[in-house]
């Protein structure tokens, strides 16, 4: 399939949002090469082929939570399709979180988006047991249970996604590198992208790109700082525009059935955070006495249990970070030790089926980059008149929902949901709320 020297809408990114928003795209494009999808290697081969899966509404934040509930519906709109498990999420917090998550309950109510909220040491106790009979995390004050939500299959979804665009008229160009932005005489709009295999002429881009964001940022020579106002004081504080974090996950291999319910039924996603002392399921020792945090669900490919912990920091400037070769490939960036005996060990505290189960971790590369903003959370905006750049600020996989509201944008209908996440928030101090989760996107 030969590269076309013309497009209404060249799409960067074949992931999760540049394909729905080509998807959605496509329902008002309809000539051949109207909207073309770039990718450089295959349709799920980046930050969204190698997700855990999880899709969720609960964060801290407003703008998130309405965010999220829309793009909910759109799992729902065809779960077939994108193998999605609508089992449920759980938030199981320590009592330091517990305003916070009560506050998501109350927000959720508003909205129409359906939960339980259990408190109380004792009550959630019950509750947990309810579900779980070997359940033994201590110290937990509140659980959020929300009744939608759950787990994807990433590839399968990801791909779901290329057939319904390809449905429509799209297409995909897979192993075609973008290398620059050719750029109109008389303003400031983008007039084309420059490609290895040639040049695209184009009205519009939209670059859905993940932890590549920072490519095509400097080859745009937007900012490498931006200037943040302070809402308490108006002072302005110059940060970072992107750092890196590297997402810790992994799987204990065991039997695919082994987190059934108490009924036998497949169970929700589970999210605990606490303060309770965790001790290492190997050897007893103290592993951390802080705020901790894990997540983990039936593994998607029958393998036994997934999940992960608190991403790190990768402690370099971000034009010094090496995304490529990314994921399982990459040399540099992969899960450790301390983390598996953290994660098997966090298990063990929480559910007695885990406990000296550790030795069970299925040892190999995993874990990915994730490039966040200065606030961690989305950019959705334009930039040159007619570039639309989404930074998922690594929120991305479960917000299958944004590329159908940039979608909308394009074609001349401002999103409510993606305005709290413009650019100039930092320089107008409207950030968003943060919480007190081991999270930084919670």
């Amino acid at each position: 399939m030969s590269l076309p020297t013309k497009a209404k809408v060249v799409i960067i990114g074949g992931g999760i949002h540049g394909l729905s928003t080509a998807w959605k795209l496509s329902e008002k494009y309809k000539n051949p090469n109207d909207v073309v999808v770039l990718e450089k290697k295959d349709t799920a081969a980046g930050a969204s082929g190698i997700a855990c899966g999880v899709v969720r509404n609960n964060y801290f934040q407003p703008a998130m939570r309405e965010l999220m509930a829309h793009s909910v519906s759109v799992w729902e709109s065809d779960p077939e399709a994108f193998k999605y498990n609508a089992v449920g999420y759980m938030q199981i917090s320590p009592e330091v979180m517990h305003k916070d998550v009560a506050s998501i309950y109350e927000q959720q109510k508003a909205i129409g988006y359906e939960s339980e909220f259990i408190e109380g040491e004792k009550d959630c106790m019950k509750y947990m047991q309810g579900i779980f009979s070997d359940w033994q995390a201590k110290g937990i004050t509140s659980v959020l249970h929300e009744k939608k939500g759950g787990y994807a299959f990433n590839k399968d979804s990801i791909k779901a996604l290329e057939k319904k665009a390809n449905s429509n008229g799209v297409n995909v160009h897979k192993g075609v590198k973008v290398t620059g932005f050719k750029r109109g005489s008389n303003s400031n709009a983008i007039t084309g992208v420059v490609t290895d295999k040639g040049t695209i002429d184009c009205d519009q881009v939209v670059i859905g790109a993940g932890p590549w964001v920072r490519d095509f940022w400097n080859m745009l020579e937007l900012p490498k700082t931006t200037n943040i106002k302070d809402a308490k004081n108006g002072k302005m504080h110059e940060v970072e525009m992107w750092k890196y974090w590297f997402l810790q996950e992994g799987v204990l291999g065991v039997d695919a059935d082994y987190l059934k319910t108490n009924e036998g039924k497949p169970p929700p996603v589970i999210h605990v955070d606490t303060d309770a002392p965790l001790y290492s399921d190997k050897d007893g020792k103290i592993i951390t006495e802080d705020l901790w945090g894990i997540y983990y669900k039936p593994d998607i490919e029958g393998l036994g249990v997934q999940g992960g912990t608190s991403p790190y920091i990768v402690q370099k400037h971000f034009d010094e970070v090496n995304v490529d070769p990314y994921g399982i490939d990459s040399p540099e960036y992969q899960t450790t030790d301390k983390f598996s005996d953290m994660w098997t060990s966090a298990l063990a505290h929480i559910q007695k089926r885990f406990v000296g189960k550790s030795h069970l971790y299925r040892k190999g590369p995993s874990g990915g980059l994730g490039c966040l903003t200065p606030d961690s959370f989305p950019i959705f905006d334009r930039f040159f008149e007619n570039v639309y750049m989404i930074a998922d600020a690594n929120h991305g996989y479960k917000m299958i929902g944004v590329g159908h509201l940039v979608a909308q944008e394009i074609l001349g209908q401002e999103s409510e949901l993606l305005k709290p996440f413009r650019f100039d928030r930092y320089e107008k101090g409207k950030l968003h709320p943060t919480s007190n989760s081991p999270f930084p996107w919670s």
